[in-house]
């Protein structure tokens, strides 16, 4: 049976799909089949971590999402095709694949203008989970609220919203927490990225955000100039695994492991 563990956050800029990536690939570490949706078709991101660019991906989600292939075909197998970086290498073997939309702007553009179904996005998401007999499947979703979001926070098991420590990701982050309880989300989870720990401390930080949203927090990622000199180069949790950002970010892959 897949665990679908949906990544998200209202505001962009807060880090998820480097937060995905990492936490997925940690999944993966951890002998679990996984796979991983782009489903920021406006403003797509994570293919950058796992060494994808427009030559490489070959088949995209917008191309599935018109009906010009099968889910399968997009699937990109990061297992067989780590490529040379430092990180990404450890996932050589692993049972890692990533959907990933295309980052064409001739294609976002057509998107933007036309849409897209919404409910072949999920017949996907169903198929791809059968056929590579996954253990996880992450959504990487689009920032805000719009149909594909509601679809993702509707059908996850578990639901990560990642937000900042500032006003707006708080009042945002507030509309987004009541409408996955009113989803009936499983499994609800905070993650708060980019803190600042020179000056607040992690328990301080943790117990706000608990005593605000009533939701457990599973992380507290510091605001981190190596993980921002990386430039989403590699996958910074298995190039740089003794960093205090990366062992957070092994204790949430814990989190999404022990939950049922």
């Amino acid at each position: 049976m897949t665990t679908i563990v949906s990544i998200h956050s209202f505001r962009g800029g807060t880090g998820k799909s480097n937060v995905t990536a990492n936490l997925a690939s940690q999944v993966a570490l951890a002998g679990k089949r996984v796979a991983v949706i782009d489903t920021d078709i406006n403003s797509p991101g994570i293919h950058v971590p796992f060494g994808l660019d427009e030559h490489s991906m070959q088949r995209t989600l917008n191309e599935f999402l018109r009906s010009e292939c099968s889910i399968e075909e997009v699937a990109y197998s990061i297992g067989e095709h780590p490529g040379e970086a430092e990180g990404r290498s450890k996932l050589a073997g692993k049972s890692l694949w990533l959907v990933p939309s295309s980052i064409n702007g001739d294609e976002i553009s057509r998107v933007l203008k036309e849409g897209y179904d919404v409910g072949r996005l999920n017949e996907g998401m169903q198929t791809l989970r059968k056929s590579l007999s996954l253990d996880y499947l992450f959504i990487d979703t689009h920032p805000g609220l719009n149909e594909e979001t509601l679809l993702s926070v509707a059908v996850s098991d578990i639901l990560i919203i990642i937000l900042r420590p500032d006003a707006q990701d708080f009042q945002g982050t507030a509309v987004t927490v009541d409408i996955a309880r009113n989803l009936d989300v499983p499994n609800l989870y905070l993650v708060i990225n980019k803190a600042l720990l020179s000056r607040y401390s992690s328990d301080q930080i943790r117990q706000e955000v608990e005593s605000a949203y009533g939701a457990p927090v599973i992380g507290v990622l510091p605001l981190s100039e190596d993980m921002a000199d990386l430039r989403s180069a590699d996958i910074f949790s298995l190039s740089s695994p003794e960093h205090y950002w990366s062992k957070e970010i092994r204790r949430m892959a814990q989190a999404v492991l022990q939950t049922k």
